[in-house]
């Protein structure tokens, strides 16, 4: 995939649900240290759920990893807390951003930063914030709730970044955004990505704009990785055409239908 060392490793997970869903099945991924890697798919495929394995945000919703394991520069941390992964430089921005309403913009992105002591680094971090999101240093005393999905998405995104994070987890970053909005997101998150060396694992149905701004993507359906590829590769892939990108005229719903594809040898495991 590269030749940058890999700093997040999931091999062969299983998550099961209520102890008889078993949603994820057999899910392995490599995400190189400074890139950006998408896992893309429609509702249900099984996206939220890798990420809230790699976040360890699985058990508020019953959920737990019962095979495999979750490397994060080679060390286990599928049993850490999602405060421990915080402190060792993992944290998801969640689907539908989940502001907290009645706060501020800075008050919400102040509490971003509970794993910090100092205050001029706490400081020092929210003027890096305003700098890559100059927007919400001009809404910084408007409550969250009285301002825009996009304005609150920037916000969930500067929130995680006053962790100083080393791995950054975004769910489904464009629903709900306009366009031009999405577009303004996704600039800066590769702006992140270059210019703050955050790595990026995003899941995301907008399979045209992550492959877009990601180096890497994984497609995945009913909870399995179909098919992987460098980015460049993936959107001109004929069959990624016709699935995601809506440019084929072809009566195909899956992957499943293409009697010459077949899945690797790990997948089957």
């Amino acid at each position: 995939m590269s030749t940058a060392p890999t700093v997040l490793n999931v091999n062969g997970i299983e998550v099961i649900y209520n102890h008889v869903i078993l949603v994820l099945k057999g899910v392995s991924l490599q995400v190189p240290q400074g890139r950006i890697a998408a896992i893309l798919g429609g509702n249900g495929a099984g996206k939220t759920t890798t990420l809230r394995a790699v976040s360890n945000l699985l058990k508020g919703e019953r959920g737990e990893v019962t095979k495999g394991s979750i490397e994060l520069r080679g060390e286990r941390i599928e049993k850490l807390s999602p405060a421990d992964l915080v402190r060792r430089g993992v944290v998801q921005v969640m689907e539908g951003r989940h502001c907290f309403a009645h706060l501020t913009i800075e008050e919400n992105l102040l509490t971003g930063s509970y794993t910090r002591k100092s205050k001029a680094e706490i400081r020092t971090n929210l003027e890096k914030v305003y700098a890559y999101f100059p927007r919400l240093k001009t809404r910084r005393t408007s409550q969250a709730a009285y301002t825009s999905g996009g304005e609150q998405q920037m916000c969930a995104i500067g929130r995680a970044l006053m962790t100083n994070p080393s791995v950054m987890l975004l769910d489904e970053p464009s629903m709900g955004l306009a366009p031009q909005i999405v577009e303004e997101v996704f600039e800066i998150v590769k702006d992140l990505n270059q210019k703050e060396k955050v790595t990026f694992l995003l899941a995301e149905q907008n399979t045209n704009m992550a492959l877009k701004y990601a180096d890497y993507g994984y497609i995945m359906e009913s909870g399995r990785i179909v098919m992987d590829g460098v980015a460049s590769e993936l959107r001109s892939n004929e069959d990624v055409k016709e699935f995601y990108l809506g440019m084929g005229g072809g009566e195909r719903k899956s992957f499943k239908d293409i009697k010459s594809y077949k899945r690797r040898k790990r997948w089957l495991a």
